[in-house]
C-alpha cells in the first residue's frame, strides 16, 4: 500500500503507540487526522507530524461517546477530502482478577478498547469503502493471542477486536478495503502506569504488576510504530509486534491449553 498523499484517522494518538504509528505514516507522506481524550499530548504528535510537511488535523475525541464519533467522519473529510486508512489505538487497562473487578469497571475497558473500535470502524467504513485503496488497523494486544491470570477484562477486549478483525475482513475481502489486527508485545507505554486499578486488589499486587510492566515492557515505542506501519504497506492481516509476540504466538499455536505452564515461569516479576 503507497501512504504518499493518503489521509489517516488515528485514535488514541496523544502518545505511546497511537503517536508513533503517526509519527511513520507522516514520514511517508501520509495527512493525519489526529484523535484523542489527552489534548495536550494530541497537541505534541501534532506539532511533531506537522513539522514533517503533512497536512494535520486534530480532534478531541472519547471513543465512548457515540454522538461525538459519528460526527467525526463529516469534520476529517472537511479538513482532508478523503479517508484511507482508520486506526483504531485507543485502549486502556484495568488490573484484578475477576471477582475483584466491579461490572462498572470491567464494562469500562469494553466500551473504550472493543466499542470503541466498532463505532469508529461503523462510522468511517463508507468512507473508506470510497477509497481506491483502504485499510482498516485495530490494535488488539499480546493479551489478544493468550489469556494471563488477572487481565480478564483488557483480555476479554483484546480478544473480542481480534474476532471482530478477522470476521470483517472476510467480510470486505470483495471490495478494496484491508483489515489489519495488531498484537503489540511488550512496549514501553504508559498503558500499565495509567491502568485502572479495582478497589478488590490490594497495594502489594499493584506494586507487583507495576514490576512486572517495567520488566516486559522494553520495545521503544518508535519501533513498535515502525514495525505497524511496515505492516500496513505490506497488507498484513495480522502484525506481530515484538519477538515476544512472536514466540507468544507460536506458543499458543502449539500448546493452546496449556501454554501458560510455560509462560509463568518467564513472567515472575
Amino acid at each position: 500500500m503507497n501512504l504518499e498523499g493518503r489521509a489517516a484517522v488515528i485514535t488514541g494518538a496523544a502518545g505511546g503507540i497511537g503517536r508513533a504509528i503517526a509519527m511513520s505514516l507522516a514520514r511517508r507522506g501520509c495527512h493525519l487526522a489526529l484523535a484523542d481524550i489527552d489534548e495536550s499530548g494530541l497537541a505534541e504528535t501534532h506539532r511533531q507530524a506537522a513539522a514533517l510537511g503533512v497536512h494535520v488535523s486534530r480532534y478531541r475525541l472519547d471513543v465512548t461517546v457515540r454522538e461525538d464519533v459519528a460526527a467525526l467522519p463529516a469534520q476529517v473529510l472537511a479538513a482532508h477530502g478523503r479517508v484511507d486508512l482508520l486506526v483504531n489505538n485507543a485502549g486502556v487497562a484495568l488490573g484484578g482478577n475477576f471477582d475483584q473487578v466491579s461490572e462498572t469497571d470491567f464494562d469500562w475497558v469494553m466500551e473504550i478498547n472493543f466499542h470503541g473500535v466498532v463505532r469508529m470502524t461503523r462510522a468511517f467504513l463508507p468512507r473508506l469503502l470510497a477509497s481506491d485503496d483502504a485499510r482498516i488497523v485495530n490494535l488488539s494486544s499480546v493479551f489478544g493471542l493468550i489469556s494471563p491470570p488477572g487481565q480478564c477484562a483488557y483480555c476479554a477486549s483484546k480478544f473480542a477486536v481480534r474476532g471482530f478483525s478477522n470476521a470483517l475482513r472476510h467480510e470486505l475481502a470483495a471490495t478494496r478495503v484491508g483489515v489489519s489486527v495488531v498484537h503489540p508485545g511488550g512496549v514501553a507505554t504508559a498503558i500499565a502506569r495509567n491502568a485502572r486499578v479495582s478497589p478488590g486488589v490490594s497495594a502489594d499486587a499493584v506494586r507487583g504488576r507495576l514490576a512486572l510492566a517495567e520488566k516486559l515492557l522494553r520495545m521503544p515505542p518508535a519501533r513498535a510504530g515502525e514495525i505497524i506501519v511496515r505492516g500496513v504497506e505490506k497488507r498484513r492481516a495480522r502484525i506481530l509486534v515484538g519477538r515476544d509476540a512472536v514466540f507468544v504466538s507460536l506458543l499458543e499455536r502449539l500448546a493452546p491449553v496449556h501454554y501458560w505452564r510455560v509462560l509463568a515461569r518467564r513472567v515472575q516479576p
